[in-house]
């Protein structure tokens, strides 16, 4: 165990307004042969984990007084976290990650990457191509390939976007974009009544949680383990999958609303009126127009702490496209990096722009909910898959840390749920005191009421 400061670890913590002498009170347990990759996954995937244990740390501090708990950062237990959706088992039951139409695709000039995980997906990415949806999946993975290899890249991204879908040019080299990590403004002044304190840093803070797929989802299950209630909401026009909530379901309830629909909305708003947190991760604008804009809530729930989360950030011509990390790698350069000898693109040893910046997302609204105690002030973050991935590309340098051979299996651990027997991923959040497990494991998709604890 190391207490060196880690350059990574204090670049985060610099980046969500924490106090720099905080940094040394976070220490390290190395483990040898974590996220192997040529870009420094290993060092983000600490640093996010551990920039989150600290501010649940420093808010803990500042509710309860004494002295900030000090900080451990087990790597194994971060590497075992940050695939957490490919240890998942449901009874036994090893789940589907990626569908057989996802993947990446020799084009006319170079390369793409589909993303046809969701069937209205994968409906958009064949309707854009001219592929019938018939046949078995083989047979429409060698139409799929046949029809991309006669196809100019940026030509079939353009269709299947134009269509809905999902598809990005495989960029040849690195290109990091110039993204900030975290974006923060303070909102309003002394309106929020401080949580009472039940033991964690987070309990009586009331979560609504709008975010879908892995990064929104791993923020918010880290928010329900720190104490937080969180309620997720989806809108039952949109599907889910069942084994990917199982995972980042953990310690969260889970509801239905039709946000389009006047009575849901006004069962919403009942819920917002007593909220401290709200965490969406759609599009630039797409909550909009059900008056739910970030300046709208903030308006209505003075004090209210509103994060936001998307996949190519908040500006450019790219904002308002769909994304996934998978899509991220590829468009940024990482995959290229990543690339096999034979110049097949690559990729990261886990969904690490979603996994890293989840932990990012949790603990910019820690560090907001710490402030809020000081000001009463609310708070607006902002938070994307591609300023994380510009990070790893140009801002990471690499620290590698000496220890044991890696072994995941101390890190896992069995759970009875309304899903079946889970077995699944430790946290891997980690101060003096902190809970080792979730109060309450995945409960079923939308099963839930709409109504605080």
């Amino acid at each position: 165990m190391t207490n060196t400061v880690d350059r990574a670890t204090a670049d985060v913590w610099a980046a969500l307004g924490g106090p720099a002498e905080l940094v040394r009170g976070v220490s390290f347990e190395g483990a040898d042969g974590v996220l192997p990759a040529r870009l420094p996954v290993r060092e983000l995937a600490r640093a996010t984990v551990g920039a989150c244990s600290l501010a649940a740390a420093e808010l803990l501090w500042h509710r309860r007084g004494g002295e900030v708990p000090a900080v451990r950062v087990r790597e194994a237990a971060v590497a075992t976290a940050f695939v957490s959706e490919r240890w998942l088992r449901v009874d036994g039951r090893v789940p589907t990650s990626f569908a057989p139409l996802s993947g990446f695709w020799r084009a006319a000039d170079g390369w793409v990457r589909t993303h046809a995980n969701y069937p209205h997906h994968r409906a958009r990415l064949l309707s854009a191509l001219g592929i019938p949806d018939s046949g078995d999946e083989r047979g429409l993975v060698e139409r799929l390939r046949s029809e991309l290899a006669g196809r100019p890249a940026a030509a079939v991204r353009e269709a299947v976007h134009a269509e809905g879908g999902l598809a990005v040019v495989v960029a040849p080299e690195a290109r990091p974009a110039d993204l900030p990590l975290v974006e923060s403004w303070r909102v309003g002044s002394g309106a929020a009544p401080v949580p009472r304190d039940g033991g964690l840093p987070a309990s009586g803070v009331r979560v609504l949680d709008l975010t879908r797929v892995i990064a929104g989802p791993v923020a918010t299950r880290s928010l329900a383990l720190l104490g937080a209630d969180v309620l997720r909401v989806d809108s039952p026009r949109l599907r889910e999958d069942e084994d990917a909530h199982a995972d980042t379901g953990m310690g969260k309830r889970s509801t239905l609303l039709d946000l389009a629909a006047p009575g849901d909305l006004r069962r919403f708003d009942e819920l917002l009126a007593s909220a401290d947190v709200v965490v969406t991760g759609y599009r630039p604008g797409a909550l909009d127009r059900h008056g739910l804009a970030p300046e709208a809530l903030l308006a209505r729930r003075p004090g209210l702490v509103v994060a936001q989360l998307n996949a190519w950030g908040w500006s450019g011509p790219w904002a308002g496209r769909r994304g996934f990390d998978s899509l991220v790698q590829a468009a940024s350069g990482i995959a290229a990096v990543e690339a096999a000898d034979d110049g097949t693109p690559g990729v990261l040893p886990a969904q690490a722009l979603d996994h890293g910046t989840g932990y990012l997302l949790a603990a910019a609204v820690l560090r907001a909910l710490t402030e809020r105690g000081t000001d009463g002030a609310g708070r607006q973050l902002r938070l994307s898959l591609a300023g994380t991935a510009s990070w790893l590309l140009g801002g990471i340098a690499p620290q590698p840390l000496d220890g044991a051979p890696y072994a995941a299996e101390p890190w896992l651990t069995r759970t009875a749920s309304p899903h079946g027997l889970l077995d699944h991923a430790r946290t891997p959040l980690d101060y003096a005191g902190a809970p080792r497990d979730w109060a309450s494991p995945s409960g079923r998709l939308g099963t839930d009421e709409p109504s605080w604890r």
